[in-house]
């Protein structure tokens, strides 16, 4: 087990005055939540293992998931603050496998503009705390407005999915706007496959499937099933069937490019729309929103932020996303956004709002110049 950080009490202490509850959660947690909601990245990072009964479980990889099931079993009231200061287990890249983080989950404000600034204030008050002197950066980007473009825009439902799962990762974007702009041919399949995923008939398709699963004495129940199976193969083909006009494809990729101070943000999306010729009026109106609130918690607006492209790689994410460095440094030191399809996902019997932040205390006392 790694040591308790130095920073750990100041950190707990700082919890006590924003009116949270401090809570702590098992280290083994059930795997499926994790491998169904987080993003590619995390779930290729998890530690696996099994229990008695056979149930696959994790060592705790991230406090949100955990922290939504807590709430949900415990059938407490809403709106209520969730902080925590505990060990994650994960592969990285860089550093230790087992670390510490700390952070605050908001759970069913209706105010989401306020929750947002105020999530993202606790942070960047967190921050200043263990880290005096030393100038942060925040970035932040919006998963609503990315999305709200998307369907302004005219895509289908499927394309719209894709892009957004890809929202947060560069690479996973690029790729998606390169299949966009030119879908590719699918020369893979069999004529008679070939010629029903072209009709979309998904019974004859689901039944020629099947028919060659049992004459390959492949079992239906040990994999995935020939309707699931032949659902997947249309929507597929119906993605390649979609071409982006030129000036829609400029569109998108002219939005992709903002890149400006959130005080001149509003402003930047509003011009877009206009030229553009798009509906954005609800989620602009959030967004305009939220960037009032966080002016008004005191944050620097002229040193924030706001990047059209930029999202985190966890899939839960729906609206605003963050992450706060310290000035020229290419790590973040805290991260955070929006949840408010999360709950429902994990089991909750009534929509409940979230939104919160973690911070990376190893990142945090390296900076400090304190021993990891």
């Amino acid at each position: 087990m790694t040591s308790r950080p130095t920073i750990a009490t100041e950190i707990t202490n700082l919890f006590a005055t924003r009116n949270t509850h401090a809570v702590e959660v098992a280290v083994l947690q059930p795997a499926d939540p994790f491998l169904d909601m987080a993003g590619e990245d995390l779930r290729r990072r998890i530690f696996l293992t099994e229990s008695e009964t056979g149930k696959t479980l994790c060592l705790r990889p991230e406090f949100t998931i955990p922290v939504c099931l807590d709430h949900i079993a415990s059938q407490a009231g809403t709106p209520r603050r969730y902080s925590y200061l505990g060990e994650v287990f994960r592969q990285r890249r860089e550093g230790g496998n087992e670390f510490f983080q700390a952070g605050i989950e908001d759970l069913g404000d209706r105010n989401t503009a306020e929750a947002d600034a105020r999530s993202l204030a606790d942070a960047h008050a967190l921050l200043q705390l263990v880290l005096p002197g030393h100038p942060l950066a925040i970035m932040l980007g919006d998963q609503t407005i990315f999305e709200s473009v998307l369907a302004a825009l005219g895509l289908p439902r499927g394309w719209r999915m894709r892009l957004a799962r890809a929202f947060g990762s560069a690479p996973m974007l690029q790729a998606a706007l390169a299949d966009l702009a030119n879908p590719p041919r699918n020369g893979q399949l069999d004529g008679d496959v070939a010629a029903l995923v072209l009709d979309g008939d998904l019974e004859a398709l689901s039944a020629h499937i099947a028919g060659g699963m049992e004459e390959a004495g492949l079992l239906a129940s040990g994999g995935r099933a020939p309707a699931d199976i032949a659902r997947r193969l249309i929507e597929k083909a119906e993605l390649r069937s979609v071409r982006l006009s030129n000036e829609a494809f400029a569109a998108l990729k002219d939005f992709l490019a903002i890149d400006v101070p959130l005080d001149g943000a509003s402003a930047a999306l509003e011009s877009f729309a206009a030229s553009a010729g798009l509906s954005l009026g609800a989620a602009l109106e959030k967004f305009a929103a939220r960037a009032r609130a966080i002016e008004a918690h005191g944050l620097p607006a002229k040193t924030i932020r706001y990047d059209a492209a930029f999202g985190r790689p966890l899939d839960y994410y729906t609206g605003i996303v963050f992450e706060i460095a310290a000035e020229g440094g290419e790590r973040p030191l805290a991260g955070g956004g929006r949840y408010d399809r999360l709950l429902t996902l994990l089991g909750a019997k009534t929509p409940i709002p979230g939104v919160g932040f973690s911070v990376w205390l190893d990142r945090i006392e390296a900076l400090r110049g304190e021993p990891q």
